[in-house]
């Protein structure tokens, strides 16, 4: 049985081919960056279903530039992985700029994102993601740079709406963005103050297609299913789509994604045990990737509840999966279940992960006083810097 839609079973006829930079594409999908999760255990995992751009977690430049340790192993790649894709979040229009040479002048990506879109609090109150293009002028000098730095290698932005619903962002500076050279900007159409709440605004991402028309537009927010993705295309008009939450415990809807724009996938059976295999799969990954296989089953047990939501998998299965510390102990319990249980439908789909509650962004004091960068700025900004992500 397939998870596959009415829209997305009939295909999009005569799709044309991503085109980022240099950077073809089969499918118009990217994977959005999502601490935690899109590791390359994770990427690799999506690859093996469909086709589209598999984007790192959110590296932070200052890190980057230090060559901190545990950063340097995130942006290492799988010889699997063409092309390398790296989100950088930085705020200092400098550190920005090495961080983006230093990937270049040392083949470490074959494309490079540049995040404004996270709306943390602990983020948005110094000044960075969301917050940070209310200041056009140190938008643009960060972007513009890191574009000239990058040279071949293709540069992308991602944004929000902007701040709340009275201040909003994402037109000045996708024209921006367009203006400093950079190969294709992408829309979260929410605002910081909503967060992952509500439901995301997909004409905000028409209207940046309408005012961004040199360089591809993508679309992010609300893409659960592949149909989501082909009714999105159809109705922003914007060249491809990104896709977070949709994904988690569901690597195949890469697959999906990519038969319902005409390039090569594997289609879902979406039977229990197909469910099952993957995530073992996925455990598999991790242990290869962390090198250890109690870290591995450890990182595998925040998938649990999004893997197997709505199949019949009870809750005392679901927590021995959520302390199991070998993969042959998770052998043993995906043994236990049922699976050749079928797809149950509209109780698998819909929303994951969390969304959160609109709520007042925090942002450095008199931030909104004007556009341009004034008084303490510049110091709050240096503490922008965290171990975060979102978008």
């Amino acid at each position: 049985m397939s998870t596959a839609t009415p829209a997305a079973s009939a295909l999009v006829e005569a799709t044309p081919a991503l085109k980022i930079g240099p950077i073809t594409l089969d499918a118009p999908v990217v994977l959005a960056p999502m601490a935690g999760i899109t590791n390359t255990a994770f990427r690799r995992l999506c690859r093996e279903y469909g086709a589209g751009l598999y984007v790192s977690e959110m590296i932070t430049t200052r890190a980057l530039v230090e060559r901190n340790a545990t950063t340097m192993r995130l942006i290492t790649h799988h010889e699997s992985e063409t092309p390398r894709s790296i989100q950088l979040y930085g705020v200092d229009p400098a550190t920005t700029e090495a961080a983006v040479r230093l990937l270049v002048e040392e083949d470490r990506a074959d494309h490079i994102d540049l995040n404004f879109g996270c709306p943390v609090p602990k983020v948005t109150r110094k000044g960075g993601g969301a917050a940070l293009p209310w200041k056009t002028g140190l938008f643009r000098e960060i972007v513009t740079r890191a574009a000239r730095a990058a040279g071949d290698v293709p540069l992308t932005v991602k944004m929000r709406k902007g701040i709340d619903a009275d201040h909003l962002t994402f037109l000045d500076a996708g024209r921006i963005a367009e203006d400093a050279g950079v190969a294709a900007v992408a829309l979260h159409a929410r605002t910081a103050a909503e967060f992952y709440s509500g439901h995301a605004d997909w004409s905000a991402i028409a209207a940046l297609k309408e005012a961004v028309t040199s360089i591809p537009v993508l679309g992010n927010g609300d893409i659960w299913s592949a149909e989501d993705a082909v009714r999105m295309m159809a109705e922003t008009g914007c060249d491809g789509v990104v896709v977070g939450r949709g994904c988690l415990g569901r690597p195949w809807l890469f697959g999906d994604l990519a038969a319902a724009f005409g390039a090569p996938g594997i289609r879902p059976d979406a039977t229990l045990g197909y469910v099952a295999a993957a995530f073992r799969r996925h455990a598999e990954l991790l242990v290869e990737f962390f090198e250890d296989e109690g870290r591995g089953c450890r990182d595998i047990r925040k998938h649990v509840a999004w893997y197997f939501k709505g199949y019949p998998v009870g809750g005392e299965l679901r927590a021995a999966l959520a302390t199991a510390s070998t993969l042959a102990e998770i052998d043993d319990l995906l043994g236990a279940m049922d699976l050749d249980a079928p797809y149950p439908g509209a109780a698998a789909e819909g929303q994951r992960g969390r969304a959160g509650t609109p709520k007042r962004p925090a942002l450095p004091d008199r931030w909104l006083d004007t556009r341009e960068m004034a008084g303490d700025d510049a110091r709050t900004l240096a503490d922008a810097e965290l171990d975060t992500s979102g978008g």
